[in-house]
């Protein structure tokens, strides 16, 4: 026994075993934050500032320049926002017609167009002259054969040439110019 009492007592005298540690305890313990300096801080604000500042300076200048001067230009330069008018569409019914034959087989075009108009109440006075327009435009589809109208090209010149047919019943009233363009919405031939 006096040789275990030794062991012992010099077991006393290491240094104190390190304590357990519960690791699930470990990783709720908050964590100390590290600390910025303050001017870090504002130096990072300045530049985020700094950088908004230039942004905003480069779109307005961008879009400034690329506006044409119109006569009430004067308001828009003062700083007063110039509502601009937004575009109106007038949706036709579909057309359905015979294409001209090429070979033997029968060719139809279905076509869904879309009238642009510079104002509201021009959709009035082209609705009161719609079965014109209508006869007008089965007229111009009606003599086209499918390879005139396949290309993008060919289809872009179909639809100035049915702008020009609209306009003709609408010679004489303001909806004769008002009418800007007119869109496929559909176009199928078979």
């Amino acid at each position: 026994m006096a040789r275990t009492a030794p062991n012992e007592a010099k077991a006393d005298t290491r240094a104190p075993a390190k304590a357990q540690t519960n690791p699930a305890a470990e990783a709720s313990a908050p964590r100390p934050r590290k600390k910025r300096s303050a001017f870090k801080v504002v130096m990072l604000l300045a530049l985020l500032s700094a950088a908004a500042g230039g942004g905003a300076w480069f779109f307005l200048q961008d879009s400034e320049a690329s506006v044409p001067a119109k006569p009430g230009a004067a308001k828009a330069a003062t700083g007063k926002a110039v509502p601009s008018k937004p575009p109106v569409f007038l949706a036709l019914d579909s057309f359905t017609v015979n294409l001209q034959r090429e070979d033997l087989a029968p060719q139809y075009l279905q076509v869904g167009l879309s009238l642009k108009v510079s104002d509201a109440k021009i959709v009035d006075e082209v609705k009161l002259r719609m079965p014109e327009i209508r006869n007008r435009v089965l007229l111009a589809l009606a003599n086209k054969k499918a390879s005139e109208i396949s290309t993008s090209e060919q289809k872009r010149s179909l639809s100035a040439e049915l702008a020009h047919e609209i306009s003709q019943p609408l010679a004489g009233s303001p909806a004769a110019k008002a009418v800007e363009s007119v869109l496929f919405t559909s176009f199928v031939v078979q």
